[in-house]
C-alpha cells in the first residue's frame, strides 16, 4: 500500500476541498479548495433575483459538482500522484443538507421550467423556516406516543429532511409532487460519482428517522398531512453502511476528477460522524467536538440511551458495533465573525487582536454572561426561533469583553450537551476538537476549563476530509473495517489542553448562570425571543408586499 492513494472530499458550507492521502500512513500528500460560485442564497434567489423569506438558505447542487471538477484535479496536481495509483474516493457533506430530484437523479431546479422555484433547490442545513412544521412534527410525534422520537431526544429539528420535506408539501405541492427522489447531498453527490443511487445509514438514521429498521408510519405522516402519506417513498433508496463500497467511478466522473475510470466509491458519509476516524476517536467516550461556523458533537456509546435534546443515537451511525451520538450548535463560528464583521468597531475587528485582549483576563472580569443561540438552538432545545443574548452590558464594557463572552457562551452549550449525555448514561472522558477554530489557543483553553476535561486536538487540519479519505480506502479493499483504517491513517494530539482547576470553579459559578437564562429564555418561561422572531417575520412580509416607495429631497 505505500504507493498507493485514495482522495477524499469535504464538501462544506461555503466550498468544497479534495485531499490526496497515502493509504499506508494516512500521510497527506495534496490539497485544493474550490469554492462554490453562487455560495449560500439567503437573501435572493440567484436564479431570477427574487427575494427570499426569512430564515432561507439555499445552495446550487451544480456548485458541487464544480469541486469535483477543479478540486479534485488540481489536488493531485498538487500531490504529483500518478493518478492511476488512486484506488478510491470518498466524500462527506454538511447536514442536512437536502434537495428534491427525478428517479434519475437530476436536481429539480435544473428543470428550466422550475429554475425561478425556490423550493425546486438543495436546501442547506441552517435553513431554518420550516421550524413551524417541525413544531407539528413533534407535537404530533409525542400526542401518538411514536417509539422513535425518544431516540432523538425528544424533538426532531427543523433543519432535517421532514421538516423542509413538510414545508416542500405545504408551500409548494407541484414541486413536490415533481419531487421522485428527497436526497440528501450526502447521498446525491455518490450518485454523480458512480451513477447508482444509495443511501448512507449515518443520514438516514440521524436525519430520515430511520430507527429498529423502518420509517415513520403512513397513518403518521398522512395525520401530519394527507399529502405527505407516501413521504418515505421519496427517501427509500438501497441503505448501506458506512465505509461501504457504494459503486465504482464512472467514465464521466473520471473525466471531471482526473481519477480512473472503475476505482471504488465510498458511500456517502456526513462531515462530523466521518470525522471520528480521523482523530482516532471511535472508542466510547471520547466525544469529537468539529468545531466551525456550527459545532457538531459525535461521541459512540455501547448501549442505546435517550439523551434529552440530542441529535439522534443509531446503530451504526458513526461506526459499525456500536451506537453513534450525535448533538450539536447551530452558531458557534458564525457567532464570533459576526461579533467581528458588524459589531466590533475599527482596531478591533480582528480575531487574532479581540483574542489577544481577552486573554490577559481573569475569568468572569468582563462581568456577561451570553447565550450561544445567534442561529437558533440545535442541542438541547432543538428550536431554532431561538435567538442570541447578552447579560451584564455596561458603559464600561469593551469589545474584547463581548468577544471573550461570546467565546465562553459557546463553551457553556457544549457542556450542557456533555452533562445531558452523562446524565443518560453516555459518558464522555475526553474532549477531541477538530476544524478551524483549533488555532484559537484562548478559545481551546476555555473549553477545557469550562468542561473540566481534556481536550485533544486532531492531528490534521482536514479532518472530515481525511475521515473521507479513510473510508474510502475501507471501501477499496485496503482494510478490513473503518478502525482499521483509522489505526493507520488517523492521528490525535492527545491532552494538548488541561483544564486548570482554579479557573474551572470560577467558570462553574458562571456555568450555573448560562444555566438559569438557558431555562429561562429556552424552556418556556418567557417566550420574548419567540414572539420578536414572529414580528420580525411578520414585518419582513408586510414591506415584501407593500409597493416600493421612493423618496426624494425638496428642492
Amino acid at each position: 500500500m505505500s504507493d498507493r492513494y485514495v482522495v477524499g472530499v469535504d464538501y462544506g458550507t461555503l466550498s468544497g476541498r479534495a485531499l490526496v492521502v497515502r493509504v499506508s500512513d494516512g500521510a497527506e500528500v495534496g490539497t485544493a479548495v474550490h469554492e462554490y460560485r453562487h455560495g449560500v442564497m439567503d437573501g435572493v434567489l440567484a436564479a431570477s433575483g427574487a427575494p427570499l423569506p426569512p430564515d432561507w438558505a439555499l445552495q446550487d447542487p451544480d456548485d458541487y459538482r464544480d469541486v469535483l471538477r477543479n478540486a479534485v484535479p488540481a489536488a493531485l496536481a498538487a500531490a504529483g500522484v500518478d493518478p492511476a495509483d488512486v484506488i478510491g474516493i470518498g466524500t462527506d457533506f454538511t447536514a442536512c443538507t437536502v434537495l428534491p430530484a427525478l428517479a434519475d437523479g437530476t436536481p429539480l431546479c435544473e428543470l428550466p421550467e422550475l429554475r425561478h422555484r425556490p423550493h425546486a433547490w438543495v436546501k442547506l442545513w441552517k435553513h431554518h423556516a420550516a421550524q413551524p412544521h417541525a413544531d407539528r412534527i413533534n407535537a404530533l410525534a409525542h400526542e401518538r406516543g411514536e417509539p422513535w422520537i425518544g431516540r432523538y431526544g425528544g424533538k426532531i429539528s427543523a433543519e432535517w429532511q421532514y421538516a423542509k420535506g413538510l414545508q416542500l408539501l405545504e408551500e409548494d405541492p407541484e414541486v413536490y409532487d415533481r419531487a421522485e427522489r428527497w436526497i440528501e447531498a450526502a447521498d446525491w453527490i455518490i450518485w454523480q460519482l458512480c451513477g447508482v443511487e444509495t443511501r448512507n445509514v449515518c443520514t438516514a438514521g440521524y436525519k430520515g428517522i430511520f430507527q429498529d429498521g423502518a420509517y415513520p408510519s403512513k397513518d403518521y405522516l398522512a395525520a401530519l398531512n394527507p399529502g405527505f402519506a407516501g413521504f418515505t417513498a421519496k427517501l427509500d433508496g438501497p441503505l448501506l453502511p458506512l465505509g461501504g463500497r457504494a459503486g465504482s467511478l464512472t467514465a464521466e466522473a473520471a473525466a471531471w476528477t482526473g481519477l480512473p475510470e472503475g476505482i471504488a466509491v465510498a458511500v456517502g458519509n456526513v462531515d462530523a460522524h466521518v470525522t471520528a476516524a480521523a482523530a482516532q476517536a471511535l472508542d466510547p467516550g471520547r466525544l469529537v467536538a468539529i468545531m466551525g461556523t456550527s459545532t457538531c458533537h459525535v461521541v459512540n456509546g455501547t448501549v442505546p440511551a435517550e439523551v434529552s435534546g440530542m441529535c439522534g443515537v443509531v446503530d451504526g451511525g458513526i461506526s459499525a458495533g456500536a451506537w453513534g451520538y450525535e448533538a450539536g450548535q447551530s452558531g458557534v463560528g458564525d457567532i464570533f465573525g459576526w461579533f467581528v464583521d458588524h459589531a466590533a468597531p475599527a482596531g478591533f475587528d480582528s480575531h487574532e487582536r479581540l483574542s489577544e485582549l481577552a486573554a490577559a483576563q481573569p475569568v468572569g472580569a468582563h462581568g456577561l454572561i451570553a447565550l450561544d443561540w445567534w442561529n437558533g438552538n440545535r442541542s438541547l432545545l432543538v428550536n431554532h426561533d431561538l435567538s442570541g443574548l447578552i447579560v451584564g452590558l455596561t458603559l464600561a464594557t469593551r469589545p474584547a469583553d463581548i468577544y471573550r463572552a461570546l467565546l465562553e457562551s459557546t463553551a457553556y452549550g457544549t457542556r450542557m450537551i456533555i452533562e445531558a449525555f452523562a446524565a443518560a448514561g453516555v459518558p464522555v472522558t475526553e474532549l477531541v476538537v477538530a476544524g478551524g477554530l483549533t488555532t484559537n489557543r484562548l478559545l481551546m483553553q476555555i473549553y477545557a476549563d469550562v468542561t473540566g476535561r481534556p481536550l485533544s486536538i486532531i492531528g490534521s487540519a482536514q479532518g472530515p476530509a481525511l475521515g473521507s479519505a479513510i473510508h474510502a480506502a475501507v471501501a477499496a479493499g485496503a482494510y478490513a473495517d473503518v478502525h482499521e483504517a483509522s489505526e493507520a491513517m488517523g492521528r490525535v494530539e492527545r491532552g494538548v489542553y488541561q483544564p486548570d482547576p482554579d479557573r474551572a470553579r470560577a467558570y462553574d459559578a458562571l456555568y450555573a448562570e448560562y444555566e438559569l437564562l438557558h431555562d429561562h429564555f429556552g424552556r418556556g418561561a418567557n417566550d420574548v425571543m419567540t414572539r420578536l422572531r414572529a414580528i420580525r417575520n411578520a414585518a419582513h412580509h408586510h414591506s415584501a408586499d407593500k409597493p416600493t416607495v421612493t423618496l426624494g429631497v425638496a428642492a
